[in-house]
């Protein structure tokens, strides 16, 4: 009877111990800039970045489970060279008259222990929507050393055929492989 009343009590307990879930984080946009590198008629690798981008990621390291939901501003291009941005936003590439945002929507999150290895799912550019996965380079989550608060951060990177997404212009010259970088920081919320 004993036994039957302790397994009672911790069954009571657990049931009113509230069950870990999953933590939502706001990105922080001043340390979040998504960037691209092409191969530039076969003599070097030219970079972009954009410096607008919004999002969430909810994480749940137990569970092994995230979301991410992040928002880029196409016409936030930076190259540093005002003459090119203005060709990258025109209809020859980011057409951002048309297409003003680059999203990526994942749900699929691989873990190693509580870091994140690689997060899948799609990217939608130019009203084309494609899978991709996202491979951390690096990652980690811990109390920020300046905002007091828990916060996560990685590299993740990917490789995409820009002509995918229905952006032909100047391939091969330009070349059809686009290396996609995000850089993300986020905060609990």
């Amino acid at each position: 009877m004993k036994r039957l009343a302790l397994a009672a009590a911790i069954a009571g307990t657990l049931a009113a111990t509230p069950a870990l879930a999953a933590e939502t984080y706001s990105l922080d946009v001043r340390h979040t800039f998504p960037s691209f590198e092409v191969l530039h008629l076969g003599y070097s690798i030219q970079r972009g970045r954009f410096n607008k981008t919004a999002g969430k990621i909810t994480l749940d390291a137990a569970a092994k489970k995230g979301t991410a939901d992040i928002t880029i501003d196409a016409a936030s291009v930076d190259t540093g060279l005002d003459k090119l941005e203005e060709h990258l936003r025109g209809e020859d590439f980011f057409n951002v008259g048309k297409f003003p945002t680059i999203t990526f929507k994942g749900d699929k999150f691989a873990f190693e222990g509580d870091k994140v290895k690689s997060v899948s799912g799609n990217l939608t550019m130019l009203g084309v929507t494609k899978p991709v996965t996202l491979t951390a380079t690096h990652f980690n989550c811990a109390e920020h050393p300046m905002a007091k608060k828990k916060a996560c951060g990685g590299d993740f990177v990917t490789t995409i055929k820009r002509t995918d997404f229905g952006m032909k212009y100047a391939v091969p010259a330009v070349a059809d492989d686009v290396t996609l970088r995000i850089q993300v920081e986020a905060f609990k919320d």
